[in-house]
């Protein structure tokens, strides 16, 4: 299949402080013990798309990068790790690469995307079409922890992920119409002629876009070089696509609802939800010699995943908790590990001491040492790590080298490499970053700690 393929994996996200920083960048960020980055490359192996380029913001994270890459991926894909400046967006790191882009058709995919939608299928979906771009669009994830009885309060309540707003025509093949989330305000309005163009739209609140693109290389260049100021994919390059793609309709029409500045009132409601039901109907039918634009007739479709399949971009603290917790639970098959008959990891090489539990959807890296009576529960454990007795870790993530004395009760919480916690330390919804001593005897509950 003669598709290029962009990977596109970040460097240092501020989103993700304190995890991430110059030494762990956020493409090796690990998630059930394996870097963030191994998912998706694993994902494009599946699809045999071995031929990509990693790009990655800052030098230093470049490098760490392509020493992980090239060792672990050694004679299974051929990988160029391109360096760009920092803060210039998913549409900025396009454009600074532009140049190398020489294929037909250029699939992107975010390096933080975990999920087992075959990026193959949206590239042929995208071929079949003949689109402009072909985006992945899926269900959108719960947020917030699985073990709802040991929460309390508000803190613990599951979040809703923030809305898109799509609309489809009636095969749900063309992406007619999208709103980031951020953008949605109490009404939605929709251009009448749109509506007229296409003859019925569907609404869906339901959706995330999972920032996995096909793009035709022409369109994309074209864009990236007239819309300079465009800085993010998802919220500028794909509207815009999706904006230009109809011709002008006339004006009027039965079926909608228009106002001053010429759009079509669709719904005005506080709850967004109900969107999903929501139909728009304008009297001419659907035709497809409708989809056309300024960039030669193109169309925008949309790759909408089956509700089975896992789909979840790893570009919170909350939303690494709630992968990490996926993908050791339900989602296990994505982790690539072979689970126990007691649905857990034990390294061989692991020492447990003497009445200590380690419960189902649990992993626990090599050489790591628990003490007695410990409890270890829907928590990654990494490598090396030596913890001391009656010790309690619960729906958290424990990186490498991480030294744990006796009495520590840990809850929700994300420890990073080489961290110490001294005896009887208590972390609720915590985050200590790398390196940080927490003292003897102390109670945190919801703080970011980290060496300044």
């Amino acid at each position: 299949m003669d598709f290029q393929v962009v990977v596109l994996a970040g460097g240092t996200s501020e989103t993700l402080s304190p995890l991430v920083s110059k030494d762990v960048p956020k493409a090796l960020l690990p998630v059930a013990n394996r870097p963030l980055l191994s998912y998706s490359l694993d994902l494009l192996e599946a699809s045999d798309l071995k031929d990509l380029i990693v790009v990655v913001e800052g030098q230093e994270a470049a490098r760490l990068v392509g020493a992980w890459v090239s060792s672990a991926y050694l004679d299974r894909l051929r990988v160029e790790v391109v360096a760009v400046s920092e803060d210039l967006g998913s549409a900025g790191a396009l454009r600074a690469i532009s140049k190398r882009l020489t294929a037909n058709d250029i699939l992107v995919i975010s390096g933080d995307l975990v999920t087992d939608v075959l990026p193959g299928a949206v590239a042929a979906t995208h071929r079949r079409n003949g689109a402009a771009v072909t985006a992945l669009l899926c269900s959108v994830p719960v947020s917030g922890p699985s073990d709802t009885a040991s929460s309390s309060g508000k803190d613990k309540a599951k979040k809703p992920i923030r809305l898109n707003i799509v609309g489809l025509d009636k095969t749900k093949q063309f992406l007619l119409h999208i709103v980031s989330g951020t953008d949605v305000e109490k009404d939605v309005r929709v251009h009448k002629r749109k509506i007229q163009a296409v003859g019925q739209m569907e609404i869906r609140s339901d959706l995330m876009d999972a920032h996995l693109y096909a793009f035709k290389r022409t369109i994309l260049q074209d864009v990236l070089e007239q819309k300079e100021a465009y800085r993010s994919i998802r919220l500028e390059v794909l509207p815009y696509l999706v904006r230009c793609q109809l011709r002008s309709a006339p004006s009027g029409g039965n079926g909608t609802t228009v106002d001053e500045t010429g759009n079509s009132a669709v719904l005005s409601s506080g709850n967004l939800q109900c969107l999903s039901q929501h139909r728009v109907i304008a009297p001419s039918a659907f035709k497809q010699g409708v989809i056309s634009g300024s960039h030669g007739g193109h169309r925008c479709c949309a790759y909408i995943a089956s509700k089975s399949k896992y789909c979840h971009r790893l570009n919170s603290i909350q939303s690494y908790c709630d992968i990490n917790r996926d993908v050791i639970g339900e989602a296990s098959h994505l982790s690539g590990y072979s689970f126990s008959a007691h649905n857990n990891i034990i390294h061989p090489s692991s020492v447990l001491g003497s009445k200590t539990t380690i419960g189902p959807h649990c992993i626990l890296a090599e050489g790591s040492q628990l003490g007695d009576k410990c409890s270890v529960k829907r928590s990654v454990i990494g490598r090396h790590c030596r913890i001391g007795s009656n010790v309690k870790i619960v729906n958290s993530v424990v990186m490498n080298h991480v030294v744990i004395e006796d009495g520590c009760h840990i809850q929700g919480s994300v420890v990073c490499n080489n961290v110490q916690l001294q005896e009887r330390t208590v972390l609720k919804d915590c985050q200590i970053g790398a390196g940080y001593i927490v003292t003897a005897g102390s109670e945190h509950k919801a703080e970011s700690l980290a060496r300044k």
